[in-house]
Order: C-alpha cells, then structure tokens, then sequence
C-alpha cells in the first residue's frame, strides 16, 4: 500500500453534498494540491477529525467550489493510514474536477473495495467485517442492515474469536510442552481438551445453524404466485411492487412466461415469481408457460396460490393446491374482495394454516397480507448475535465444525494427541480463512507471547 488513492465516495446524482475520499501516504500532500483551508494552514497542521473550511481549486488555482476537508491520522482512520475526505456540492461536474486535480496531485483512481481491502491488511477489520461492509451498503430491509452493522461491530468475530482462541491454546500448548520440554510448562489434561472441543463445537454449530435465516434475509424468500387464470396473480404481484410491472387484462392467460421481482413484504425480501395460469391448454407457448410455472413451484419456499373469490371453485383448483404443497410454507389469497363472493373456501382451512382476502386491484388487505409473512418468517436481526448470511462463511464454519467433531471422535477411539491436534489445526485454518487470519503466524506469536519460553 505505497500508492494513494482517490475517489468519488457517493452516489453519482445530482445532490446538497459530494465527497472525494483520499488515502494512502501522500494523502496530506495531495489535499494540499485541491484544498486550501481558510485558516492559512497546510493539510499537516490541521487537527485530525475536524472540519476545516475552505476552497477546492485547480493546479492553476482556479477556484472549483467551496467546501470542507477533513483529514484522518492513520490509528483513527477508517484505511489505517493517512486519509482524507474533501466535501463539496454534489454535482457531478464538481466531484470530477476536484477527482481529477486530486489525481494530478498524485493519487490514483481506487479500485470496488479498495477502501476495505486497505483497512483489512492494515488490522482495522477482519474479513467478516470487511464482508459487512458490502452487505450493508446493499441492504434492502431494516433486518438486513442491522444484521450487517452487527457483524461490522464485531459480533460473529467475537464469537468465531472464542473458537479461535479455545483451539489455539490446545495446540500452541502442546507445542509448547515437546518443543520445550526444559520449560515448566504444564501440558493440558484429557478433559480440558474435551471441554474446550465441545464448547468450540456448541459455538459453531449455533453459528451455522444461523445460515438458513441469515441467507434467507440477505437473499429473499423464493416465493411463486400460483392460480387459475385470470385470479389476479399479476394485479396481487403489482399491489406487493407498488407499481404496474406485469401485464394485466381480463383475457386468460395473458401471462405466458414467469415474471420475477422483489418486494419487502413482512420484513421480508420475497423474491417473487408470477408465473402463467395452471391449466390444461392447446396452446404450445402457454403450455410452455405452465411448465416453468410448476418449475418455479418445485424450487420456491413459499407459495401464494391466488384463488378468484368472486367465483365458485371449478375442481381445476386441485392442481395447484397440490403444487403448492411443495412449498415450505403456503397461503391462500382469495382474492376480489372487493366483489361478492361465490367461492366456498371452508374447506380448505385444513390445507391451507393461513388465508387471506385481499382485493389486488385496490391493495386492500395487502398489509393482512404482510403480517402473515412476518408470522411465518420472523425478523431475526437484533437476537444478540449476528447471522451467517454468506456460502463463503457458511463452508468455512462447517469445515471447521467438521473437524472439531473428528477430533472429538478422535478423543472417543483413544487415538493419540497427534492425531487430535491435526483435526484441531485444521478447523484453526478454517477459521482462519473465516476472519483472514494465517495461522502459522498466530501459532508462534502465541506461544511466544503467552509462555515465557527461553527467558
């Protein structure tokens, strides 16, 4: 990280405020080159964290705006190096002047991430941090940015920390102890070890058991809106979007392919698919549309079937209710509430745990609508702990548990230490692939630090 680096750190619209963020070693130099404080002081002799007025100006010393500055010093900075951030109006023609003065002082234009990447390798966040970052930024509900900002505070670390440090102790001690055998080191007993690998395995397993609801927030609910024709699966899809996104007439089968959105529902991403009218047709292109209709049915976890309140049910409901029953969970929108209804549905109270009557065409009863999701799907953010929420983390915890497990096992055939020690270093890489650790570096530092060996 010998090189500074610049860029534009908000959106690129048209807004009140813009800011160009700056760091690396040459950071003060480079501010010095855009910024001139009104105070008559060098970016050096600026007091860190604290705004400054001033002008942003060219190389020639055309004035681009007025603005503030603030400079960071590298142990409170976000990169954990010398950094910077020039706030100026939020116009796209300001920010590239001041982005590019800021590159003829002799910063380079940052990379996607760069920012985190360099507060990663400087120690300021871990990995899972880092990650949180990202799925912050990308946050579509309130649960999902909470559940981010938990893990950017260091929740899960924490935890997978205790894990860490429970093995590291194992094996730094047993190294320890036949490295150093004229050391008073005091080898670790049969229990202790097992007491330490089951609590590192109560640790991960409540951790990986989070992954299902944590992706399940992060990704959405695969959810499939199923019915006859014309039930008004489309006019419900637009009522949950807030928006006209599919076609809707009053000719069946309009819908011919599967329409897919998301909508927050409940508290919840719902990634929704309407799909065409169940039905038996002649129509090659509508029947193509049933069968990725019944396909999107076998994959999703939630099913919506949409029933016409305003008719009396036929018998070609049959098959969709049993389509549904695919799913993890099902409910039943009758929908045209805003009609007189001919359809009888008390009999299906025992096939469907949750119905709803909503009026698509108006929105009426799409918040009832709501309440059952979050009955169904509960936020999980805020439960003292944060959620795996990723494949990379999840696959790093359960070969982490998987091995802990084999070292317990080990501990049950009677193997010897070495064995036991192997499967523990195994999950310790594991763990350090979780939090970007290196695990040889930590085992010597441990053992120097903790024991006072050759003193």
């Amino acid at each position: 990280m010998t090189d500074t680096i610049a860029a534009i750190a908000t959106a690129r619209a048209p807004a009140a405020i813009g800011i160009v963020r700056v760091s690396g070693p040459e950071t003060l130099r480079v501010v010095d080159r855009v910024f001139a404080a009104q105070n008559g002081r060098p970016a050096a002799g600026q007091t860190p964290r604290r705004m400054v007025y001033g002008r942003m100006r060219t190389a020639e010393g055309a004035v681009i705006d007025d603005g503030l500055c603030v400079i960071f010093a590298p142990e409170s900075s976000y990169t954990g190096e010398w950094a910077a951030e020039l706030h100026c109006h939020g116009s796209a023609v300001v920010l590239d002047e001041v982005l590019r003065c800021a590159f003829a002082g002799g910063a380079r234009q940052a990379r996607g991430g760069e920012f985190t990447q360099r507060a990663f390798l400087s120690g300021r966040m871990d990995l899972i941090q880092a990650e949180a970052v990202a799925d912050l930024i990308d946050a579509e509900t309130a649960a999902c940015a909470q559940n981010a900002a938990l893990q950017l505070s260091g929740a899960m670390s924490r935890g997978v920390e205790r894990v860490y440090d429970g093995l590291m102790d194992i094996t730094s001690r047993f190294y320890a102890a036949v490295d150093y055998p004229d050391e008073d080191i005091e080898p670790l007993e049969e229990r202790q070890i097992r007491d330490t690998l089951e609590c590192c395995r109560g640790e991960l397993r409540r951790l990986l058991d989070t992954f299902r609801r944590g992706r399940i927030m992060k990704q959405g609910i695969p959810t499939v809106l199923l019915g006859l024709p014309n039930a008004g699966k489309s006019s419900l899809l637009n009522a949950l979007l807030g928006y006209d996104r599919a076609i809707v007439t009053e000719v069946a089968g309009t819908t011919r392919d599967t329409v897919e959105e998301k909508a927050c529902l409940g508290g919840q991403v719902l990634r929704l698919c309407d799909t065409a009218g169940i039905r038996t047709t002649r129509d090659s292109v509508e029947k193509i549309g049933v069968d990725r209709a019944v396909a999107a049915a076998e994959q999703a976890q939630l099913a919506l079937v949409v029933l016409d309140g305003s008719a009396p049910l036929t018998g070609e409901e049959e098959r969709i209710f049993a389509l549904s029953e695919l799913a993890e969970h099902r409910i039943l929108v009758v929908n045209k509430s805003d009609l007189p209804r001919r359809a009888e549905i008390s009999g299906l109270s025992g096939r469907f745990g949750h119905i709803c009557h909503v009026c698509a065409r108006t929105g009426e009863g799409v918040d009832a609508l709501g309440g059952i999701v979050k009955e169904l799907y509960p936020e999980t953010a805020g439960i003292g702990g944060a959620l795996l929420t990723n494949s990379r983390q999840a696959d790093a915890v359960e070969r982490a548990l998987g091995s802990v497990e084999q070292a317990l096992s080990a501990m049950e055939a009677k193997l010897t230490p070495d064995a036991i020690l192997t499967d523990a270093e195994t999950a310790l890489e594991a763990l350090g692939e979780l939090t970007g650790r290196r695990i040889r570096e930590d085992l010597v530092a441990t053992i120097f630090s903790r024991f006072c060996v050759g003193k």
